[in-house]
């Protein structure tokens, strides 16, 4: 029961991080920094696209996926179309990851230590939901703040 809500929440909110990077009619806007604001929007999906393959893909899924995390904060301008077609590939990942997970491996141990201190794979995919969640709130904020400016 828990999988299939976690499948749920990460394909809605994938699936609204599309439509938010849609939604700048300017796409330039995507990749721009205003005073006390730390990241561009561009930055927080690339951020967003790295963790979820990363400990969603490679880690319990098998991918072969490698992280550069810096490079997530670092690059500029990726087209916006490259954006959306990263995020559409990241659902796909995220799908077959959690749908070859079984009931024992959500209740183990997540197989890395990522947080301050060990987690259940259960705890961490929904620490992994709000993480998502709350950096798409800020890319939604970004998007109607500084694309209308």
């Amino acid at each position: 029961m828990l999988i299939e809500t976690i499948k749920l929440l990460f394909e809605r909110d994938l699936n609204r991080l599309k439509i938010e990077i849609e939604s700048y009619k300017d796409e330039s806007k995507i990749w721009l920094v205003a005073p006390n604001i730390a990241n561009a929007a561009g930055n927080l999906c690339l951020h967003l696209i790295g963790n979820l393959n990363t400990y969603i893909g490679a880690t319990l899924g098998g991918t072969n996926y490698v992280r550069n995390r810096e490079l997530e904060f670092s690059l500029k301008n990726i087209p916006q179309k490259e954006l959306i077609k990263k995020i559409e590939e990241t659902i796909t990942v995220v799908n077959e990851s959690l749908n070859s997970i079984t009931q024992e491996e959500i209740e183990a141990e997540y197989p890395i230590l990522v947080l301050a201190e060990k987690t259940s794979t259960a705890f961490f995919l929904v620490h992994l939901t709000t993480h998502l969640a709350y950096h798409l709130g800020q890319i939604n904020y970004h998007r109607r703040l500084l694309d209308n400016a």
